[in-house]
């Protein structure tokens, strides 16, 4: 697509969350629905229209890419959800995944990921949008305390030197590696733009110390590789939507617009009017209403969630930044507080912003 077309939607006020999951969990047969692309793309396609956006942003689970790397390996299925690795994978590992990648077939939820993406395509008049995690917070799925090594390498020691800070780069070497291909497999299902969320790539893992104190450690864990995603979406002409959640720093945000991604969409944590100084005025912010919190009326009511929509929409008219209103993630379904999320989701979506300052 044209940059234009999502700053088009930011000139014409769209309002959206991430809110795939929610209307997944009005269905009957949910763990069906995830392994079947047809199904799942009628889900986003529900999900686009009720929230009124032409952008079909895909179910987002960060579990996909790190369970279709494991099968890749043979580990037994139960053990995937905790699995860590204990040493360096090996150079045998990362040929085996490399060499499997193309020649066993995809992961299903990866299959029905494409699936979706291809539903949309050929049924809708909705943008077609690809969703995978980024390569950083899947290396941090795969080893139990990356902090240290992570920390070690900020203070120059080599993979060479100790075994964690070479298992955190071959792990996220690997961890590209897939991702390249769930990427692939979802372009090629007619994806136009690829959501890559990328949570873990803040400062709980990367020390803000290190980085003022003149380490690379940032570039070289998180925006090389970050870097190598957004040149094969450009090879092939493919939009970059890229979202952290996370606790960021200045620096991490003007990093990330330096991908130059579509829309660039943040956590609560952040003041968005704030980061239009950071963000070049052709990347459209979206976010970044305290979605976490909906489940529960404690922790923000719906009259607050108008109050904070309304706000954010008054600043960033002030700073004359495009943006879209919308969750800081995606809107995870809560058992039992179904209803409270959905008529905060819809608060935000449809209030009256004249009554509200």
């Amino acid at each position: 697509m044209q940059r234009e077309f999502y700053l088009d939607l930011a000139r014409q006020g769209l309002r959206m969350p991430i809110g795939t999951d929610l209307v997944l969990h009005e269905k009957d047969d949910v763990d069906g629905i995830l392994v079947d692309g047809y199904r799942l793309g009628q889900v986003v396609k529900e999900a686009a229209r009720r929230y009124r956006t032409p952008l079909a942003v895909p179910h987002m689970d960060l579990m996909i890419e790190k369970t279709a790397m494991l099968e890749l390996l043979e580990v037994p299925a139960p053990q995937i959800p905790t699995y860590h690795f204990s040493a360096p994978p090996s150079a045998e590992m990362v040929e085996t995944v490399r060499r499997r990648l193309y020649e066993a077939p995809l992961n299903r939820r990866i299959q029905a990921q494409a699936g979706s993406v291809a539903y949309i395509a050929q049924y809708t008049d909705l943008l077609p949008i690809g969703m995978t995690i980024g390569p950083f917070s899947l290396m941090t799925k795969l080893i139990a305390d990356p902090i240290a090594p992570i920390y070690l390498a900020g203070m120059g020691i080599t993979a060479e030197e100790e075994p964690e800070v070479q298992m955190v780069e071959v792990t996220l070497d690997l961890s590209t590696m897939v991702i390249l291909r769930s990427m692939e497999a979802q372009i090629e299902a007619g994806a136009r733009a690829i959501f890559i969320a990328e949570p873990a790539a803040n400062k709980v893992y990367i020390s803000p110390k290190q980085i003022e104190q003149g380490s690379d450690i940032f570039d070289r864990m998180v925006m090389r590789y970050l870097r190598r995603i957004k040149a094969f979406l450009d090879e092939r002409g493919v939009d970059l939507i890229f979202h952290c959640c996370g606790e960021l720093t200045d620096e991490m945000v003007q990093a990330y617009a330096s991908l130059e991604p579509v829309i660039l969409s943040l956590g609560s944590s952040r003041v968005l009017w704030e980061d239009a100084q950071l963000v070049p005025k052709h990347v459209v912010l979206y976010g970044n209403l305290p979605s976490k919190r909906f489940y529960s009326d404690d922790l923000v009511t719906r009259e607050q969630v108008e109050q904070l929509a309304c706000e954010l929409l008054q600043r960033m008219r002030e700073v004359g930044h495009p943006f879209i209103l919308g969750s800081e993630c995606d809107v995870l379904s809560v058992q039992g507080c179904e209803q409270t999320i959905k008529e905060k989701v819809q608060a935000f979506v449809t209030c009256d912003c004249g009554q509200h300052g």
